[in-house]
């Protein structure tokens, strides 16, 4: 790897994960109702599984964006006019090929940031790309985006700010508020906003895409308790929970949950922790939300940030959108 172009920037310190994991665990189970966040679904077991689930017939997600991506990088490209390109929870910047490309092609692009918690990826990832691309410098950040987004002054501007896939969905609104604050405090007014959503549809495409048929979404839900064993010396019985996901007509999305075949006991022991399950309870473990343009454009605007174009694939299941930061 050509180090000249590589930097490596670690923000987090060292017991980042594993004092994340405790607190969020802490306060979802003795919650009501229980619940989990996403992101401890990413073990490396996790993340292979989710690999897995984005090639599955039912998981229309990651297609979707990817035919818009392909369809419209060059106009992407050609409205942000990004010298720089930031990445949050880039991992291993597959995706972000196709915006390189384009962004290289019409003759700005200087930088990529890509943002993750794990340098193992964004190590991974670095050492590719400066291969591929030898005129491109790659500073990579490992930070938690939610906490610490700070980007650098030595960027050259304008960047683009890209949150791709569908995890704007994991947050509920009141998250997403403050994601959009925390995004408007770190652009300037030349900068952009690139942001993947997930659309409303028919809960007969919705519910195939969280509960395939060949039950790996189901694993890769069961394997957060995994996580949980392994990192928290607790004692889940993985197969003492079925996975459900369901349609949330009102809220408009989609909740993934882990129910509990009967009454039971758990004991996390690294947290000096006892949870007792009903039979049938659920521990909520995603959120999935899906938008409309109306009132994802409005939420943008209440947050600070003006859509100036929005794009879909053809059968206008999923959508990325460009905005400007409005001071």
């Amino acid at each position: 790897m050509n180090t000249t172009r590589f930097t490596l920037d670690h923000r987090l310190p060292a017991d980042h994960y594993l004092a994340g994991l405790r607190a969020d665990v802490t306060r979802g189970l003795t919650a009501a109702p229980r619940t989990l966040s996403p992101k401890w679904f990413y073990d490396e077991r996790g993340s292979e599984l989710f690999e897995r689930i984005t090639a599955l017939p039912e998981y229309y997600l990651t297609r979707a964006e990817y035919e818009i991506l392909t369809g419209h990088a060059a106009e992407i490209a050609e409205a942000c006019g990004a010298r720089t390109l930031v990445e949050l929870g880039s991992g291993s910047s597959r995706k972000t090929r196709v915006l390189l490309d384009a962004l290289l092609g019409a003759g700005t692009l200087e930088r990529y940031v890509p943002v993750d918690v794990s340098s193992t990826a964004l190590v991974a990832a670095g050492e590719a790309l400066c291969v591929e691309y030898p005129k491109l410098d790659v500073a990579a950040t490992v930070t938690d985006f939610e906490d610490d987004l700070v980007l650098s002054d030595d960027d050259p501007a304008p960047r683009m700010l890209a949150f791709l896939g569908s995890t704007l969905g994991n947050f509920d609104p009141a998250q997403r508020r403050a994601l959009y604050a925390e995004f408007l405090e770190a652009l300037r007014p030349d900068d952009s906003l690139l942001l993947g959503a997930d659309l409303v549809k028919d809960e007969s495409v919705l519910i195939p895409a969280y509960n395939d048929g060949l039950g790996i979404t189901a694993e890769f839900n069961k394997n957060v308790l995994a996580v949980l064993n392994r990192e928290l010396n607790a004692d889940f019985h993985l197969a003492e929970f079925d996975h459900h996901a369901e349609w949330n007509a009102q809220e408009e999305r989609i909740e993934m949950y882990l129910r509990s075949r009967s009454p039971q006991t758990v004991k996390i022991r690294a947290l000096d922790l006892v949870v007792d399950f009903d039979a049938d309870e659920d521990l909520r473990t995603e959120l999935s939300c899906k938008f409309r343009r109306p009132g994802l454009t409005a939420e943008l605007e209440a947050g600070g940030f003006a859509v100036t174009r929005w794009w879909t694939d053809r059968a206008e299941r999923f959508a990325l959108l460009l905005a400007r930061p409005v001071h």
